[in-house]
C-alpha cells in the first residue's frame, strides 16, 4: 500500500512538472524576461521545475494533513475562512478610504500580507482549538472515528495449536479471520520438514485452516499482501495488523510483547485458557489419578486436564490409582496454579463413610474432569490385563 502512495505522489510530481513545462506560466513575466533573456525553452524547463515543486509543496500539505484528526482539519479550515473573510472586510474598508499619499500599489499590497496574515492566524488558531468542536452530535461522516472492520489475524502458532478452532466454533470470535498468504507459506515448509514433528505439526496446522474454512459461520479471507522488505513473520505479522488494524491472534509470547510495544492489540490463546481454570476452593472435594511421586517425603502428584499440578499429601503409595482428594490450598505462581491436598479419609476421618457421597456431591469441575479421566483410567488397566 505504502508503494502504491510512493508511486501516485511521483505520477503528482511528474504531471504538474509536465504541465508546468507545456504551459510555460513563466514565460509571460517581463522579470524572468531580464533574467534569463528571450530563450523559450529555458523558460519551460524552469516553468517545469516551479511545477514540480508547488507539486511536492502539496504532498508535503497532504502528508501533514493526513495525520491530523478531523476536528483539527475543521477547526483549521473554518479559522483560515474566518481569517479570509475578516482580511477581505478590513480591505474593503481600506480600499474605501480616499488617501492620495499611499500609493495604490502599496494598497494592493497591504490588502494581500493582510488577507495572508489573517488566513494564516485563523487557520493556526482554529488548528489549535479544533479538539474542542463537539462532532458526535452530528454523527455519520463527521464523526472522529472511522467505521472500523473487525479483523483478527491468525498467528502460525495459534493455527497449529488448534484450540482457535474449538473458541471459533462457539462463536466467541467476531469478525473477520485474516490469514496472510506468508502465513500459509510458513505453514508449507513446516509441514514439508524432514523432521517428523515438524512435519506433523505443520499437518495438523492445515487441517486446523481446513476445518475452520469448512464452518459456514465463520468469515475466513486469505490475503495476498506482504512485505518482501521484511524477513521475519513475525514482523511481518506487526506490520499487516497496523496496516489494517487488526488484532493478532497468537500463543507466541515474544511476538505478544513485540506487538503490544508496536501499538497492536494482541489475544492469547493461553491467557484466555488461563482465565478460564476452573476456580477451586480449599475445602472442595476431586478424584484425582496419582501419577509419581512427589519432590516432598511420601508426596504423590496428579494432574487435571488443563495440566493443572496436584500435590497430594501421602499419596506416594496410591501411584498409578485413582484417590478422592480433600484441596487444602491453592497457590498461584508465574508458572501456573498448583493445587494442595489431602487424602479424604485422612481430612474427613468422621465422614469416612459417607466419603463417596460427598465426592460425588460435589459440583466442581476439576471432579468431574477427574471422573472422566477415571473411567479412561479403568478401560486402560482392563485392556492391559486382558
Amino acid at each position: 500500500m505504502k508503494f502504491d502512495v510512493l508511486i501516485i505522489r511521483i505520477g503528482f510530481v511528474l504531471l504538474l512538472a509536465l504541465g508546468g513545462y507545456l504551459l510555460n506560466p513563466l514565460g509571460k513575466s517581463s522579470h524572468l524576461n531580464e533574467l534569463v533573456g528571450e530563450s523559450v525553452r529555458l523558460k519551460q524547463s524552469l516553468s517545469g521545475v516551479f511545477g514540480a515543486l508547488v507539486a511536492i509543496a502539496i504532498i508535503g500539505v497532504e502528508v501533514r494533513a493526513r495525520k491530523a484528526s478531523l476536528k483539527t482539519l475543521i477547526g483549521a479550515a473554518v479559522g483560515s475562512i474566518m481569517g479570509i473573510i475578516g482580511a477581505y472586510l478590513i480591505g474593503m474598508l481600506i480600499s474605501s478610504q480616499d488617501i492620495n499619499t499611499v500609493p495604490g500599489e502599496l494598497k494592493t499590497f497591504l490588502t494581500i500580507a493582510l488577507a495572508f496574515f489573517m488566513g494564516y492566524i485563523g487557520l493556526m488558531v482554529g488548528a489549535a482549538k479544533g479538539d474542542f468542536i463537539d462532532l458526535s452530535a452530528l454523527g455519520g461522516i463527521f464523526s472522529d472515528k472511522a467505521v472500523k472492520r473487525d479483523y483478527k489475524i491468525l498467528d502460525t502458532s495459534v493455527i497449529i495449536d488448534g484450540r482457535i478452532a474449538d473458541v471459533a466454533e462457539t462463536g466467541f470470535l467476531s469478525g473477520s479471520l485474516i490469514i496472510p498468504n506468508f502465513i500459509l507459506a510458513e505453514l508449507q515448509q513446516v509441514a514439508d520438514s524432514a523432521d517428523s514433528s515438524k512435519r506433523q505439526r505443520g499437518r495438523r496446522g492445515l487441517d486446523m485452516l481446513q476445518r475452520l474454512r469448512n464452518n459456514s459461520k465463520l468469515d475466513i479471507q486469505i490475503v495476498e499482501t506482504d512485505f518482501p522488505a521484511i524477513k521475519e513473520v513475525d514482523l511481518k505479522l506487526i506490520e499487516l495488523g497496523l496496516q489494517i488494524d487488526a488484532v493478532i491472534i497468537t500463543n507466541d509470547f515474544n511476538l505478544n510483547k513485540v506487538s503490544q510495544l508496536r501499538g497492536v492489540a494482541v489475544l492469547n490463546i493461553n491467557e484466555l485458557a488461563n482465565a478460564l481454570k476452573p476456580v477451586v476452593l480449599p475445602g472442595e472435594a476431586m478424584r484425582v489419578y496419582i501419577l509419581k511421586e512427589g519432590k516432598e517425603y511420601n508426596q504423590g502428584v496428579a494432574y487435571l486436564d488443563d495440566g493443572t499440578m496436584v500435590v497430594v499429601d501421602n499419596a506416594r503409595k496410591l501411584i498409578g490409582k485413582t484417590a478422592d482428594i480433600a484441596v487444602t490450598s491453592v497457590l498461584q505462581t508465574t508458572a501456573g496454579k498448583m493445587i494442595f491436598g489431602r487424602l479424604w479419609e485422612e481430612a474427613h476421618p468422621e465422614d469416612t463413610s459417607n466419603s463417596q457421597n460427598a465426592i460425588h456431591d460435589s459440583r466442581s469441575l476439576g471432579f468431574r474432569r477427574a471422573t472422566r479421566e477415571l473411567r479412561q483410567t479403568t478401560i486402560i488397566e482392563e485392556v492391559e490385563h486382558s
